[in-house]
Order: structure tokens, then C-alpha cells, then sequence
């Protein structure tokens, strides 16, 4: 006799696993939680680091698909910009440390700034500065100014013919040579 066969279960009665790894779907909730995030002063790359959250990859491809989102996370980085600046603020008015010199008696005789500490808080500095630059570049950004002649008149143009202009380079010509 022959041994019975195995019977095979059900479609049905497979009971499916959950999804492991990050979301890949888009969720408002989810998009909200990083733009909130982001507007806070967290990056995009701590965000997508944590649990729950989607890869890095994942949230570019939610702004290519989706309109709505990209003008959402758009805003939330130019918030980020002012974050980045009170952040400045706070850093700076930061009290120093200090370090005490002692005589051989173990008496102060002085008190320095830890030279340390302050290159830590300019570098601190420096790298919020240079981001709020290049996400609001408008606001946060060095501006140039453009001067024409003395007392900052603007430059006038005019239109001139062939000949005035040859005759204007034939003079710097002769100006640099004579140099």
C-alpha cells in the first residue's frame, strides 16, 4: 500500500506575513511627520534613518509623483532656513567654558575661554549658516551690490555704432600698451 499524499492547504488558509523593511507607499501622515520634521532643523537623512520612516530614495520619488508634496517639503526646507538661524542665535549666546589657571598653591590666577570649545561652536555655526544660505538664498544669502560710477549711480548702456566702438577699443589698446 502506498502512503497517503499530503494535503496541500488552501490559498485561503496561507496567513500572509507582515512587510518587513520601510514604507514605500505614500502616506499624508507620513509626508507631514517629515515635513514637520524637517521644518524643525532635523535632515532629511536623521528622519529617514529612524523607524517607520521611508528611505531617502523614497521620499524623492514621492516628490517626483506628487505635486502636492513637493510644494509641501519645499516650504518645509525654507522653514528650516529660520530654524537654522534661531539655532545660530541660541549657539552664540551660549555661555563659554571656561578654564581655570592655577598657581602651584592651587590659587586662580586666571580664567581663559577653552580655545576648543569655541572652534567646536564656529564650526557649529558655520555649517547652519552655510545651509540656511542655500535653502532661502533670498533672505540668508550674501548679497552683492552692483555699482556703476562713484556715489553708486547705476550703469547706463547705450547703443553706440561700429566705428564709436572701434574707436573706444583702438584707446584701451593704446591705454595697456602704454601701460
Amino acid at each position: 500500500m502506498s502512503e497517503p499524499k499530503p494535503k496541500r492547504k488552501s490559498s485561503a488558509a496561507i496567513t500572509t506575513k507582515p512587510k518587513l523593511g520601510r514604507p514605500s507607499s505614500y502616506e499624508q501622515k507620513v509626508a507631514d511627520i517629515i515635513c514637520i520634521r524637517l521644518s524643525g532643523g532635523d535632515s532629511l537623512r536623521k528622519i529617514c534613518g529612524d523607524v517607520g520612516m521611508p528611505a531617502i530614495q523614497t521620499v524623492y520619488s514621492w516628490m517626483m509623483a506628487r505635486p502636492a508634496f513637493l510644494e509641501q517639503y519645499a516650504r518645509a526646507r525654507e522653514e528650516q532656513a529660520d530654524t537654522l538661524a534661531d539655532e545660530i542665535i541660541a549657539i552664540a549666546d551660549e555661555n563659554p567654558v571656561l578654564n581655570e589657571i592655577r598657581d602651584r598653591e592651587g590659587n586662580v590666577v586666571d580664567i581663559k575661554i577653552d580655545s576648543g570649545y569655541v572652534q567646536y561652536q564656529r564650526q557649529r555655526i558655520d555649517a547652519r549658516k552655510w545651509t540656511a544660505m542655500k535653502l532661502k538664498p533670498k533672505k540668508y544669502g550674501e548679497r552683492l551690490a552692483m555699482e556703476g560710477v562713484e556715489g553708486g549711480a547705476p550703469i547706463t548702456t547705450s547703443d553706440i555704432s561700429t566705428t564709436r566702438l572701434a574707436e573706444v577699443i583702438k584707446n584701451l589698446e593704446l591705454k595697456t600698451r602704454a601701460g
